[in-house]
């Protein structure tokens, strides 16, 4: 699939979490690293060590939001005909009896209500486009290899 699959809530989500760690989040670091290095020498500061850490973790997570949000695809009502992102699909994994309830999406999905399934792991892949009533099969890694694991399309509905 092209793109990040978002819902609209995630991506304005998302898009406040850019703004914050670009503007006072950023200017926060800056200050903190400026006080650590009035406290003298900056080979032996903890302080200023820390604050270099977080700055270089705060660095990283804007260069993933500002990829994430570039080939973002925002995903609004989704039918509930075939398992696609934005729908929540009832499956049962492995012969289990109870069906397990998953939100199909990105893997920067959040919600309350359900776990996410990322339409990037092998059972997303597996799962998409198809409708209730589909078996499907799936490997997944195992540290003695990989093993291939079912589930049973039981119910797909729209958020």
């Amino acid at each position: 699939m092209d793109g990040t699959h978002l819902s609209t809530q995630t991506h304005a989500r998302l898009q406040a979490e850019l703004a914050d760690r670009t503007g006072p989040k950023r200017q926060q670091i800056s200050l903190w690293i400026e006080r650590a290095r009035e406290h003298g020498d900056i080979r032996e500061n903890a302080d200023y060590d820390a604050a270099k850490n977080e700055q270089g973790h705060n660095e990283a997570r804007i260069r993933h939001l500002e990829a994430l949000l570039r080939t973002a695809v925002i995903v609004e009502g989704a039918a509930d005909d075939v398992v696609a992102p934005g729908v929540v699909v009832s499956l049962l994994l492995g012969g289990d009896d109870e069906p397990v309830e998953y939100l199909v999406g990105s893997i920067e999905e959040r919600h309350d209500t359900f776990d996410v399934l990322s339409v990037s792991s092998p059972l997303g892949q597996a799962i998409l486009g198809t409708a209730v009533g589909a078996e499907v099969t799936y490997e997944i890694a195992t540290r003695s290899g990989t093993r291939t694991m079912t589930a049973e399309v039981v119910e797909i509905r729209a958020l």
